[in-house]
């Protein structure tokens, strides 16, 4: 049985650097994790290193050195981002579905999602998704304001509605001509 590979990466306040290494680069190539550095490391944000640590693909350590497990890393990314539980809920998920998940703060979203097969870069994202815990609300200027952007971008809106277990269900809205 092949030995699981395992790439080291150091927290250093709000993100995540690797070792630059063949299993860090593959965890890019394969996956699409985080972003490359000039120098060959790859730097991941909260989300894809929470999902990475707990597939037990990144090692974490912090400042000093210390190692840092899924519940420490996750009340860590709490504090710095309120909304990161459900935000990660909905990322696991689509992660969990095989899709591709990156950053979507240029487009005002949280996520942007390629189709199953489809590596950013060789085509574009198909959604653009929001993370919303059960029970809050949307106020119609900022449902038309979201649409909007998913419309001008010529993505798909996507809302990924979080339950207090944890599990999510996705309801995509689209421009309409009657």
């Amino acid at each position: 049985m092949p030995k699981k590979q395992i790439v080291n990466g150091m927290m250093l306040k709000e993100r995540i650097v690797t070792e630059c290494s063949d299993e860090s680069r593959e965890i890019y190539d394969k996956g699409r994790f985080g972003e490359p550095l000039e120098d060959g490391r790859l730097q991941l944000n909260l989300t894809e290193a929470q999902y990475l640590v707990e597939k037990e693909k990144l090692m974490l350590v912090d400042g000093r050195n210390q190692g840092i497990v899924p519940d420490k890393l996750l009340k860590k990314a709490i504090r710095l981002e309120p909304n990161f539980w459900v935000r990660y809920q909905v990322y696991r998920d689509l992660r969990d579905r095989g899709y591709i998940v990156k950053t979507a703060l240029k487009f005002g979203a949280d996520f942007r999602v390629y189709g199953r097969g489809v590596k950013p870069g060789e085509d574009h994202a198909k959604w653009l998704i929001y993370p919303v815990k059960e029970g809050d609300t949307l106020t119609w200027y900022e449902f038309a304001a979201k649409n909007r952007v998913a419309h001008s971008t010529k993505k798909r809106l996507m809302i990924g509605i979080v339950d207090a277990e944890g599990d999510v269900t996705y309801y995509e809205i689209r421009w309409m001509r009657p």
